[in-house]
């Protein structure tokens, strides 16, 4: 996942896992967000294209460091999950007044049983290497014993400093999205065959959008063994 000052104005996002390929361009007025346009490349679901439009209802948002103020402007489940991610480290980018580039990678071994250590590097360098459980972080302090589902952003903000929240919130999203390594997502046709665990946690993911949301096949990649193939074509 990268972040980049394009100009004083406009901040470009983007991101690659295995999954997905998204990115987005917002523009800012040095106090609020003024535009922003989503790119969708690689993606699970036909509706996933579709997102680029309740992204735009983020025009306006006020700059912050504090990733959560997102979910105040607009609802964070209707949209793209990854788009407003990206949306999310471009405000906090343009925010902190930054003229370079941050980058996060991110490395989850696959499970053994339930268990895993997942790494995080910021501009390459080391911040986080996790033991985790299920979905329970079980060291280092200060996260052990905190959970990875819902409430982990509010957490990190409150006992963390923001650009500490904002590394823990980047490792989380990807600790969540690792799960689906374990998943044949190709077997299925249509995203309501995922069943409730999913149920409204995106845009395609909606319960009016999932039995349209066909899905694309053959666009999952294995960046194992050439993790350098991420984002390079950017």
């Amino acid at each position: 996942m990268r972040v980049t000052a394009v100009d004083a104005s406009t901040i470009r996002g983007d991101m690659e896992d295995d999954f997905h390929r998204f990115g987005i361009t917002m523009r800012h007025d040095g106090e609020r967000v003024v535009d922003i346009v989503g790119e969708s490349g690689r993606y699970p679901w036909t509706t996933c294209p579709g997102a680029v439009d309740p992204l735009r209802e983020l025009a306006g948002a006020p700059l912050s460091t504090r990733l959560s103020m997102l979910g105040e402007h607009a609802p964070a489940r209707q949209n793209c999950t990854h788009l407003f991610d990206l949306t999310g480290l471009a405000v906090a980018h343009a925010a902190r007044g930054s003229s370079d580039t941050r980058t996060y990678d991110v490395t989850i071994p696959d499970r053994d049983g339930s268990r895993t250590e997942p790494e995080l590097r910021r501009d390459g360098r080391l911040l986080f290497r996790w033991q985790i459980a299920g979905r329970t972080i079980v060291g280092p302090e200060p996260f052990a014993g905190v959970s990875l589902r819902g409430g982990f952003i509010a957490w990190a903000e409150t006992n963390l400093d923001a650009e500490t929240a904002e590394a823990a919130s980047v490792l989380r999203r990807a600790c969540d999205i690792s799960f689906g390594r374990a998943i044949d997502l190709d077997a299925f046709e249509t995203a309501d065959m995922l069943g409730e665990p999913v149920r409204g946690t995106c845009h395609s993911f909606q319960p009016e959008t999932m039995v349209h949301a066909v899905r694309v096949k053959g666009q999952t990649r294995d960046f194992t063994n050439d993790a350098d193939a991420l984002l390079r074509d950017h």
